[in-house]
């Protein structure tokens, strides 16, 4: 189920992107980015549809994933 995630409080945002983009240890090549700079990229990914935020009832989890690999 997808969650709109304006709906969150921003904190509450702001902490399940941060834990997102820290357990992703995603490789972003030769120049090292801030979490400041990856939470913000995530953000706007949200804003703009490309990223969504869905809850898994079987796992009881939330998590971000591209709007193309949801299939609710």
């Amino acid at each position: 189920m997808i969650i709109p995630w304006e709906t969150l409080a921003p904190e509450t945002l702001e902490n399940l992107i941060e834990s997102f983009v820290l357990r992703e240890g995603t490789d972003y090549g030769e120049h090292e980015r801030s979490l400041e700079d990856k939470v913000a990229d995530v953000k706007q990914q949200l804003k703009s549809g490309d990223v969504v935020l869905v809850w898994s009832e079987l796992h009881e989890t939330v998590n971000l994933m591209p709007r193309t690999q949801f299939h609710g």
